[in-house]
């Protein structure tokens, strides 16, 4: 059986909760889950110690019986030093913009540097004629 360690969503609409639960890997979200090993309030602050509540022992033992943790999850477990940070993935080419609009783009960069050298030019032309 393979499984994960992940967050299970609770608490009210518009007032997110979520409990840190490792459960089956097939099992929906907010479903069966073998075991609860923290909890998770977005609505905290970040300093908060009650923002993110880890049980350590357990979670080593999950991680050392093979549970995956989701990529929220191993963020968590690395900022309480339990695990390795997570590779942030590339954006996907599907979401860059088209070709004419990044020549667009680059034209408007380069039209923006020239602008900003030619507003110097007039200011040191000013102070050597006053010299």
């Amino acid at each position: 059986m393979a499984t994960k360690i992940r967050m299970s969503r609770a608490g009210a609409k518009n007032r997110p909760f979520f409990r840190i639960v490792v459960a089956d890997s097939r099992s929906p979200r907010d479903g069966r889950f073998l075991e609860k090993l923290g909890t998770y309030n977005p609505l905290l602050e970040k300093g908060d110690p009650q923002r993110v509540v880890l049980n350590v022992d357990r979670i080593k033992h999950w991680l050392s019986v093979g549970a995956k943790p989701s990529d929220r999850v191993a963020r968590f477990l690395h900022e309480a030093n339990l695990g390795a940070k997570p590779v942030i993935r590339e954006t996907p080419k599907k979401s860059a913009p088209r070709a004419k609009t990044q020549e667009r783009m680059k034209a408007a960069a380069a039209a923006g540097g020239e602008a900003a050298a030619a507003p110097a030019a007039p200011a040191e032309a000013a102070k050597e004629a006053t010299a």
